[in-house]
């Protein structure tokens, strides 16, 4: 039996989690009715949390990690797909519940696949990936909500990674002005170079957090949570908008309603793991369409498999910058 290269995690008798490149075999894979071969996948935050154990992402054990897949279909009991087609996959438990995209292999539903588009490589699909989908949705519920770049200047937290360098490149790309906010100077350059029409670090969300603070944005993407959320809250023009998108400081959220029933602030929340097939496509679409592939391009760096596990823990302490690609299969 043909055995093939995967990380997997596991606990140890402790509880606590151990992560290793190793190898499996097709009995080791999980139901489906697609096998796929990977091609590319990528390091997120989210991967970063289950490779260290620091939240409980991962339900189930053993796991394999990479919440974001780009692959080419090898086998299929799924009439809408055949052998040769070329897939993205994200979300829907894989990298949690079901086993993820850090493998040369995969077994999944046809249900959870999106056709990539033929204008847009593996590797431009996984520098866009989970984050790119996150920051989309997010912009679309701007545009539903009635905001654009007119409205004023959007603020996007934690904007060296890669939720918030994308944030940045795809709002300045529709023309809004953007101040980026993060506790690495050293990205000021390369943030500029996305678009930011400012960079600023994290001093302004120091201490207590007001109910009203001074009012500097029309909008904000915020991938950090907690504290930081608070102070954007406290800090949006009247009608305002904040996108919440992510977790990186904790998942509480000590704010004031001061802002909801005295300025009209909305807070939005996206979840990327669950959206619809079909609003999948479309974003996947308009992405391959629209995105400035060198400004993409110049955000991203790709590691072999071997070396995911010390990206995802580097992640998670704020060691990565930009978007980081696995090449899983020469692409």
């Amino acid at each position: 039996m043909t055995d093939f290269a995967a990380v997997l995690l596991d606990r140890d008798g402790d509880g606590r989690t151990e992560a290793r490149f190793g190898r499996l075999v097709e009995a080791d894979l999980m139901d489906g009715n697609v096998t796929l071969a990977v091609r590319a996948s990528a390091v997120n935050f989210k991967d970063g949390l289950a490779v260290t154990g620091r939240l409980p992402v991962v339900r189930r054990w053993p796991m394999v990690p990479g919440v974001d897949v780009a692959a080419t279909v090898t086998g299929s009991d799924d009439p809408r797909w055949q052998p040769g087609d070329e897939v993205i996959l994200t979300g829907w438990g894989i990298g949690e519940t079901h086993l993820g995209g850090w493998s040369e292999r995969m077994r999944v539903s046809g249900d959870w696949l999106v056709r990539r588009p033929a204008t847009l490589s593996p590797v431009e699909a996984m520098a866009l990936g989970t984050a790119g989908l996150t920051v989309a949705e997010g912009l679309d519920r701007l545009h539903r909500l009635g905001l654009t770049p007119a409205d004023g200047p959007v603020v996007v937290t934690g904007a060296a990674g890669g939720v918030g360098s994308l944030a940045v490149m795809l709002l300045a790309q529709e023309g809004w002005s953007v101040t980026a906010v993060t506790g690495r100077p050293e990205e000021t350059e390369r943030l500029q170079r996305l678009g930011a029409s400012e960079v600023i670090g994290r001093e302004p969300f120091a201490g207590a957090v007001k109910p009203l603070a001074r009012e500097r944005w029309a909008a904000a993407l915020d991938t950090v949570g907690s504290t930081m959320l608070a102070h954007v809250l406290s800090m949006l023009k009247p009608g305002g908008v904040a996108i919440a998108c992510g977790n990186a400081a904790g998942m509480d959220l000590p704010a004031s309603v001061a802002s909801f029933i005295l300025r009209g602030v909305s807070l939005v929340g996206v979840d990327s793991v669950r959206i619809p097939t079909a609003r999948r496509e479309e974003i996947w679409n308009r992405l391959a369409d629209s995105v400035d592939r060198h400004r993409l391009a110049a955000m991203t760096r790709v590691i072999g498999l071997p070396d995911a596990i010390d990206a995802a823990r580097r992640i998670v302490d704020g060691g990565i910058a930009g978007r980081t690609l696995v090449a899983v299969r020469d692409f």
